[in-house]
């Protein structure tokens, strides 16, 4: 049963007894990396006493000021979110989180994101994910510790490893241009953080080509986050892409292409 590439990441703790608690419970699951993102107070003696027999998890937590930090290598990442919200992002119940996140063979990595005890992840924490995932408590009462949610999806993964071992894929590694597994893919997914990269000078390109217009603030670079995130682009794919940005930014330097007072484009 191998988790070594699947994380635990809890953005902005306030009650770090709750980092203890979520220690244990990756620890009762088989789960062993945490990764906590700007918590209130650590290190933290009421960690380390909810942890009990966890304290070595809470020793190798890595510790990051924000979500892209933490999720920076992350090829899928799966948001959190106690109610049921409109954005156009795939929702997950805990099962088909587990599914999703173990048909990502290492070295693949997945991150499964917990926010805020109060309020959760916002809105642009949950924008940066490619899943979301829910867990359908009762609607009269709906509040869910942050423990207790971690070891409600740490359990689905385990119950779907144990349950379903035949399905679960074979560590994968990449010689030349195939794969180990025999998979179709032949290049690695791309991380969140190459994608950012990408989006970062998408952006540039299209400004200068002054298609975006981010004083109207429409959500132009949020909808191609969105398309590109479903896509799940592999590195070699993105390469193309910054390659093909690279040509525009060359052709405007050299003035073949000017463009003058655009009057057929959308930023919508």
């Amino acid at each position: 049963m191998n988790f070594s590439n699947i994380r635990i990441v809890l953005v902005e703790t306030s009650h770090s007894g709750n980092i203890g608690s979520a220690a244990r419970a990756m620890m009762n699951m088989g789960l062993t990396r945490l990764v906590l993102v700007k918590p209130r107070q650590w290190p933290s003696q009421d960690a380390i006493s909810m942890a009990v027999s966890a304290v070595s998890l809470l020793e190798t937590a890595v510790v990051v000021d924000t979500l892209e930090e933490a999720v920076a290598d992350c090829h899928v990442v799966i948001g959190t979110s106690a109610r049921l919200r409109t954005m156009p992002i795939p929702l997950l119940d805990p099962e088909q989180c587990a599914a999703k996140a173990l048909s990502m063979p290492p070295p693949q990595q997945v991150a499964l994101v917990f926010g805020r005890e109060i309020s959760g992840l916002t809105n642009a924490e949950l924008h940066r994910c490619h899943y979301h995932v829910h867990i359908p408590v009762n609607p009269d009462y709906s509040s869910l510790n942050l423990a207790a949610a971690v070891m409600v999806l740490c359990y689905e993964l385990r119950k779907y490893a144990l349950t379903r071992p035949q399905l679960l894929p074979v560590p994968a590694t990449l010689h030349g241009n195939k794969l180990d597994d025999g998979g179709a893919w032949d290049q690695e997914p791309a991380t969140a953080e190459e994608l950012d990269r990408y989006l970062t000078h998408l952006e540039a390109v299209l400004i200068r080509l002054d298609f975006h217009k981010p004083q109207y603030k429409r959500p132009l670079m949020l909808r191609l986050r969105r398309l590109y995130q479903r896509l799940q682009l592999d590195k070699m794919e993105v390469s193309i892409l910054r390659g093909m940005l690279t040509a525009t930014e060359q052709a405007l330097r050299a003035g073949k292409f000017p463009v003058e007072n655009p009057t057929n484009t959308s930023d919508s």
